[in-house]
């Protein structure tokens, strides 16, 4: 009976050991390809490294119903007469950018950026009223508010009620050695303006294998693609970017058995994400 208990204690042991090796390779390239795969011509790529990359990823999205002044806009509830106009991921704040859609302005510079200075939930009496047709009396009659988006340089005449908006935070994820000795995927957000200033590393996922200049043995590797397949170098320019290939390997941390033998089990996963609206 002590050899039964022994013999399945080691069982789950190695499985959790196992499944926890697979989640955090799947970990991972699911954080990353979600947020790669989003990017667009308005969001450049700041950094590409082989264990770091650093880019404007969507934080959320939402039309202007009314413009407040010359850098104050009104922004219509989260959702209206069952429509979703306004929705984020996070709570935009005074280290990201809106980028307003210029549908009447030629040529490739379509997007305009802005700095946010605040964001703020007020009534649809301050920020949509109805008369804009972005809310209407069910949003009033069950206490929805809107938002009032505030920004750090004034709009141009081409944003109009009806613009579509969207939000962007600039941050890193990279491979990084944590206090104890591991290596972890981290996420560090950056200014949004000018030379990269990071803050603060967050753990996201790992440990993975020790970052390696051998890319058949490192944790954490990113490779770059133009629209040709052409591999970039990271001084290339952020634009030619069309294709990012992600790979992260983990192995655990104790020896368990597999197939007769016991050694530390490690798994591996590559993928290729191509990014949106990238023409070639």
């Amino acid at each position: 009976i002590g050899s039964t208990m022994v013999r399945q204690q080691r069982f789950y042991r190695g499985a959790t050991e196992l499944l926890a090796v697979r989640e955090d390779v799947r970990d991972a390239v699911e954080l990353l390809s979600t947020d790669i795969r989003g990017l667009s011509g308005a969001d450049t790529v700041r950094l590409m490294a082989d264990s770091a990359i650093e880019f404007f990823a969507s934080i959320g999205s939402s039309v202007v119903c009314q413009t407040v002044g010359a850098s104050e806009v009104g922004l219509p509830p989260a959702r209206s007469s069952g429509n979703t106009l306004s929705a984020f991921l996070a709570q935009p704040d005074t280290g990201d950018l809106a980028v307003f859609y210029r549908d009447s302005i030629g040529g490739s510079a379509r997007w305009e950026r802005h700095r946010i200075v605040g964001l703020a939930s007020r009534s649809l009496a301050t920020s949509c009223p109805a008369s804009y047709g972005f809310s209407d009396r069910s949003d009033l009659d069950a206490g929805r508010n809107g938002y009032l988006l505030g920004l750090a340089t004034p709009l141009s005449a081409a944003v109009k009620p009806g613009t579509p908006v969207r939000f962007i935070r600039r941050g890193r994820y990279s491979l990084y050695r944590g206090a104890d000795g591991e290596w972890y995927l981290g996420y560090r957000r950056c200014n949004a303006l000018g030379a990269s200033v990071c803050g603060a590393i967050q753990p996201l996922s790992g440990p993975y294998r020790a970052y390696s200049s051998n890319q058949r043995a490192t944790g954490f590797l990113l490779e770059y693609f133009d629209s040709a397949g052409g591999r970039l170098d990271p001084a290339s320019p952020p634009f030619a970017l069309a294709r990012v290939d992600i790979t992260a390997r983990s192995e655990s941390s104790q020896r368990i058995l597999v197939e007769g033998r016991a050694k530390a089990y490690s798994d591996s996963a590559t993928i290729s994400v191509a990014l949106r609206n990238r023409k070639p």
